[in-house]
């Protein structure tokens, strides 16, 4: 069976959508490919989103912001807006809404806080989508 295709938009695909792709990456890779991207990319990752996930154990060395409109939205079968904005007049359709609030500026302790949530949020999609692969895949006999 293909692997799902997973695109996770936030606004400047620094942080959020970063951390998300990172996860999905990390613990799905078995039932999907995980993208990320912005509405209006930053110039790089912060240091505090790759040093907090490097404590997980998770490297972002081949991460980078990129925008939206880089990405083949008709390829796309999961798509996971963490902006808070709408995309409308953007090729996704029926995104789903992951209301989380931007670290961007703050406190180490609001990324770790972000970075529980988003994780939390990953493994339930994860979870989903494998129990999803299971109910198609053949029967045994």
């Amino acid at each position: 069976m293909r692997l799902q295709k997973v695109l996770f938009i936030c606004i400047g695909n620094a942080c959020r959508s970063q951390m998300a792709e990172a996860f999905a990456r990390k613990y799905g890779s078995d039932v999907l490919e995980a993208e990320s991207a912005g509405l209006a990319p930053a110039s790089m990752i912060p240091e505090v989103t790759r040093r907090l996930m490097g404590e997980l154990g998770i490297e972002m060395e081949d991460q980078f912001p990129k925008s939206v409109l880089e990405i083949a939205a008709h390829d796309l079968d999961v798509v996971v807006n963490l902006s808070g904005r709408s995309l409308r007049g953007l090729p996704f359709s029926r995104p789903r809404e992951w209301a989380v609030r931007d670290p961007i500026g703050e406190k180490e302790a609001v990324h770790r806080e972000v970075r529980a949530e988003i994780e939390r949020l990953v493994m339930s999609l994860i979870l989903e989508l494998r129990q999803a692969r299971q109910k198609q895949a053949p029967k045994a006999r």
